[in-house]
C-alpha cells in the first residue's frame, strides 16, 4: 500500500488523499450502526459509528481482510455538524477498532438514510495483497 502525500502539503488529520494498492478488490455495501438482530445499537453517532466500523470489519474478514486492508471509506451521515462536534469522541472509537491506519475517505451529509434511525452509513473498499 502506498500513502499518497503531495510535497508540501499538509498532512490530513484522520484520512489519507489518496491511496494506491494491487490485489483482490472487496466492496461493502452502504452498513449502519445495527446488531446482528438488525436493531440500531445506540440514538448517539459517535456509539453508532463504532458499530458500523464493527459491522464492516466483520463482513472484511469474511474473505480474509482486516482493517489494514481497507484503502477507501465513503461515510455518509445526517448531521455533518453533529459529526463534527464529535470526532473527539470518534477518534477513540476509530482507534480501538481500526487502530493507526487511516485510509482515502470522504463523508457527506445526506437528507436521510435508508433507515429512519441510523445517523451513519459507511461503503467500504479493500484491497488485499496477492
Amino acid at each position: 500500500m502506498n500513502i499518497l502525500q503531495p510535497p508540501g502539503w499538509p498532512r490530513p488529520k484522520g484520512y489519507s488523499n489518496g491511496i494506491s494498492v494491487r490485489g483482490r478488490t472487496i466492496y461493502t455495501a452502504g452498513v449502519i450502526g445495527w446488531d446482528e438482530r438488525e436493531m440500531i445499537v445506540s440514538h448517539r453517532i459517535e456509539l453508532q459509528f463504532g458499530q458500523v466500523l464493527k459491522n464492516i470489519l466483520a463482513i472484511l474478514a469474511e474473505d480474509g481482510a482486516g482493517p489494514e486492508h481497507i484503502v477507501r471509506l465513503t461515510c455518509y451521515v445526517t448531521d455533518r455538524v453533529q459529526y463534527l462536534e464529535r470526532r473527539d469522541e470518534l477518534a477513540p472509537i476509530w482507534n480501538s477498532i481500526i487502530g493507526s491506519h487511516y485510509p482515502a475517505m470522504a463523508l457527506v451529509e445526506v437528507k436521510a438514510l435508508v433507515n429512519s434511525a441510523a445517523l451513519v452509513e459507511i461503503e467500504a473498499t479493500a484491497v488485499v495483497p496477492e
